[in-house]
């Protein structure tokens, strides 16, 4: 397996857990092995040292230099469209599914389910008459 996300300056990663779960954020300095110097202008985290096992890298890169001022990082990750890009990502759109899932009362997975079961109904139906079709034929 080739490895295509590396951590680097730029590279943009999601917070899996801690404080700012959920949260994305850009590594502008590697401090060491085992942590980075992060900053999240548009997603309300500070710029602070973070672990690397709360982080997840993501595809996205920004173009930033070396240990970058605020302004410098928030202006390369409006250009870069980093928040339109990650809310169109199938990854995002996961976790927002969830989400959903998880907030969902007794009476909505009711109907959901009830929904899942009439739609199978329709499709076994269409099949069986496909087969029926098909025989003859």
């Amino acid at each position: 397996m080739v490895f295509k996300r590396y951590v680097e300056i730029g590279r943009v990663a999601y917070v899996s857990f801690g404080p700012h779960a959920g949260k994305l954020v850009a590594i502008i300095d590697v401090i060491d092995q085992n942590r980075a110097l992060i900053d999240g202008p548009c997603s309300g985290v500070k710029r602070q040292a973070m672990p690397f096992k709360c982080m997840q890298l993501t595809d996205f890169v920004i173009k930033v230099p070396h240990s970058a001022g605020q302004k410098a990082v928030r202006k390369a990750w409006e250009k870069a469209e980093v928040n339109e890009k990650w809310s169109s990502s199938n990854w995002a759109k996961k976790i927002a599914a969830k989400e959903k899932r998880a907030k969902m009362t007794d009476f909505e997975r009711y109907k959901v389910m009830k929904a899942k079961k009439m739609r199978n109904k329709i499709i076994k139906h269409e099949v069986k008459k496909l087969q029926k079709e098909a025989i003859k034929a």
